[in-house]
């Protein structure tokens, strides 16, 4: 049987992975933020969404000049393109794991 231990370290876990993600939303409910601000706070998703895609495009070894990884890139190509005509979240991840199976079936 689990330890009680262990049921207090997932408890933790999920409430360290939780409450700094909700908090923020707590404390801006009531407050008002000026027009330029709103502006700023509009791109920052887009802003990590490409950190994000760009990380997961380079590989860096042994603090050498970050390389590109081929196949990943590859298959970026026409998820992109889909994301960019249909704008629907589904097809553009079914595109992106199809076209990556396929180029790794094929390499």
């Amino acid at each position: 049987m689990i330890d009680q231990r262990y049921w207090l370290l997932i408890l933790g876990c999920g409430f360290v992975t939780w409450f700094p993600r909700v908090l923020p939303f707590i404390f801006s409910r009531n407050i008002t933020f000026s027009p330029r601000f709103r502006q700023f706070l509009d791109y920052l998703p887009l802003c990590i969404l490409a950190a994000l895609l760009l990380q997961s495009l380079l590989s860096v070894e042994n603090q050498e000049i970050p390389t590109l990884k081929i196949q990943e890139t590859l298959a970026c190509i026409p998820t992109l393109i889909v994301g960019y005509y249909t704008k629907d979240l589904m097809k553009i991840v079914i595109t992106g794991i199809i076209t990556i199976a396929l180029i790794r079936l094929v390499g």
